[in-house]
């Protein structure tokens, strides 16, 4: 019975919430200088990288729940094709924070006019590259939900023995 509880209830959730904890330990774990140079160069690009991004992951995390969850004799497979293509989606972040940092470089080239310092240069390409950092980031966020629920799974199953027991009470 406490097995069940835990494979049932507990592990579905724990393992919907886990790629929301490692996306924070990841932030966490970035130098602070770099952390803050980033959060004072975001740019309207990176705004738009992190909306979109954040809303597919809160919508791979809802999935991501469902799909671990049990359904008299198996998971529930209704949000697998959803999860997948929200995954793949993932694949746009890097090629839009490339985007913004070529047009943060074009923008830093247009804007000199004659001799420049070094510093100078560094200091206006500097903010390119956070449209980069904002597209990576984004990718690995959103490739985290459908590999929790494969993993999760091949888990749940083999905390149960491979089957999970029929449902003996109703207040389960």
């Amino acid at each position: 019975m406490f097995r069940r509880f835990l494979a049932v209830w507990c592990l579905p959730l724990l393992l919907a919430i886990l790629p929301a904890a490692a996306s924070f330990a990841v932030l966490a774990s970035l130098p602070t200088a770099a952390r803050d140079f980033y959060l004072e160069s975001i740019t309207r690009l990176d705004q738009l990288i992190l909306a979109f991004g954040s809303f597919l992951f809160i919508l791979q995390t809802l999935f991501a729940w469902r799909a671990l969850t049990w359904k008299n004799h198996g998971f529930d497979e209704r949000a697998d094709s959803w999860i997948s293509h929200l995954s793949q989606a993932a694949e746009w972040f890097p090629l839009l924070g490339l985007l913004g940092t070529v047009a943060g470089i074009l923008q830093t080239f247009s804007s000199i006019n004659g001799p420049v310092s070094p510093e100078r240069i560094i200091q206006l390409y500097g903010p390119a590259i956070t449209a980069t950092g904002s597209g990576i980031f984004m990718a690995l966020v959103n490739i985290l939900p459908a590999w929790f629920v494969l993993a999760g799974r091949d888990f749940i199953l083999g905390l149960a023995g491979g089957v999970l027991p029929k449902r003996e009470d109703k207040a389960l």
